[in-house]
């Protein structure tokens, strides 16, 4: 009689049992599906670099850093998997070759450290993975690569992950990426000072791209700025119909898809008053003529590197007087914080810059207490009322990069040539603001660019995208006539 196994791994409550009989058919039959010509990708030696400069760091010390696992969206459903940054980092991974539950293992040796891969490889055919398991099996999520495929195109020795629990369990010092991966964080001992410090460490060599990484988000930023093309094109869809805002939304989402990976982080597409709101992503909101649109967008290519870019468009082509004086002002500082952008300058030069023009703009608005200078200092700030956060951040594989780095490197340090960040002013008026009058309440506009600092300042690699307003005209009206 043909048995009914209990549920297996990798099922549901819902599956129907497979018996032994269907199994052992499952099992034959097939074609050798083996990839051919599989050649080394163009980021091996950048990621092999990468590994080497950690290596120097931690002499006799084992590295192992997960890719991070599934992560439940509801009940047997899981959200889409993205690699853990440092893994994406340090293996050069794409986004397409990425299996949960890899480990990448930098294993101490007397001249540094050998990188070992560890993933879950394609399922064989002859086990019940292949056709049963929904989470690896690739007749459910499709092929993944063979450790003799993944380690040809990624240039490091590849493991079966069911290898690494024997690799770990000696006496070795290991630190590892806390929190990402339970089975990792059981396999190894806690150091919770030592870790906080690899996480710093990691954070802190992403500060500069090189080459490479520079090569990735430009194509981030190409790809972003066809995707403010689409969003404008798709502008009248938008005002014939209700909850509009999801019409732009949806308009970038397919440029993304359709040229990178992902979305590099959830689109705003803030409509009117919506602007005022800075992480507005519900997306909900009717887009009218007469108002303006602030879009913040990125599009996330298959490196995982991702752009972030926002501009502020009116939806019918056309500044307001009001609209056009806000927007000017914001134009000014952004052109002012650019150009503090340089190797050598404070990190905070450009966030000055920019505040010392919206604070002048401000003052002559007369809503300041005082002066624009007297606001301009630490202890008042008065000015931030209309202009919460920072002028910009590290871009990257994050979109908010190199985040674990400490405050002497990042915030508090100077710009190096080869880094790459955004610089975003911003003026939101909110729409009982009384201290402005009527005609400005309600205006929220930022204007964001991607700018990497050279030798002998800065270059933004997101200029093919208009910013002043004559310019942001004309180009609704090219898309739009």
């Amino acid at each position: 009689m043909n048995k009914l196994p209990l549920r297996a791994p990798g099922t549901q409550s819902h599956d129907i049992p497979k018996g032994e009989a269907l199994a052992e058919f499952m099992s034959k039959g097939w074609a050798d599906s083996s990839l051919e010509g599989v050649t080394p990708a163009e980021v091996v030696k950048f990621a092999a670099a990468r590994r080497a400069k950690l290596s120097a760091l931690y002499p006799d010390i084992r590295i192992v850093i997960p890719s991070g696992t599934f992560k439940v969206r509801s009940n047997d459903t899981d959200y889409k998997f993205r690699v853990l940054t440092d893994f994406a980092y340090l293996t050069g991974i794409s986004a397409s070759d990425s299996v949960p539950d890899s480990v990448l293992v930098l294993e101490p040796m007397p001249d540094g450290h050998q990188a070992f891969l560890f993933i879950h490889p394609r399922s064989p055919r002859d086990t019940d993975e292949f056709h049963a398991d929904r989470r690896h099996g690739e007749f459910w999520v499709g092929r993944r690569l063979s450790t003799d495929e993944a380690q040809k195109r990624y240039g490091i020795s590849v493991r079966h992950i069911d290898s690494l629990p024997d690799l770990l369990s000696d006496d070795v010092e290991t630190l590892t990426l806390r929190g990402e991966d339970p089975v990792v964080d059981a396999l190894v001992e806690k150091h919770r000072k030592r870790e906080a410090k690899l996480k710093a460490s990691l954070a802190e060599h992403r500060l500069i791209k090189d080459s490479y990484e520079i090569a990735e988000l430009q194509k981030a930023v190409d790809v972003t700025a066809r995707g403010f093309n689409d969003m404008i094109q798709a502008f009248p869809a938008a005002t014939s119909t209700k909850r509009g805002e999801r019409i732009i939304e949806s308009a970038f989402y397919g440029r993304a898809r359709l040229e990178g990976n992902e979305l590099g982080y959830d689109t705003i597409a803030a409509s009117g008053s919506h602007a005022c709101v800075l992480h507005w992503i519900k997306n909900d909101g009717d887009v009218l003529p007469g108002d303006l649109i602030l879009i913040d967008a990125g599009a996330e290519v298959e490196s995982m590197y991702t752009a972030d870019i926002t501009r502020t468009i009116p939806i019918n082509g056309k500044f307001s007087p009001a609209q056009r004086r806000i927007y000017q002002l914001v134009y000014e500082a952004q052109q002012a914080g650019i150009a503090a952008v340089k190797p050598g300058a404070p990190w905070s030069a450009f966030h000055d810059a920019a505040s010392a023009v919206l604070a002048r703009g401000l003052e002559e608005f007369g809503v300041l207490p005082g002066t624009a200078e007297e606001s301009l200092a630490p202890e008042a700030g008065f000015h931030r009322r209309w202009t919460v956060h920072s002028t910009g951040h590290m871009l990257g594989l994050d979109v908010h990069d190199c985040a674990q780095a400490r405050e002497e490197s990042y915030r508090e340090g100077l710009l190096e040539e080869g880094m790459v960040l955004t610089v975003e002013p911003g003026l939101y008026i909110q729409p009982d603001d009384l201290l402005f009058p009527a005609e400005y309440r309600g205006i929220g506009v930022r204007i964001e660019d991607d700018v990497l600092v050279t030798n002998s300042g800065a270059r933004v690699l997101s200029s093919a995208l208009p910013r002043h307003p004559d310019e942001v005209e004309v180009w609704v009206s090219n898309l739009l006539n």
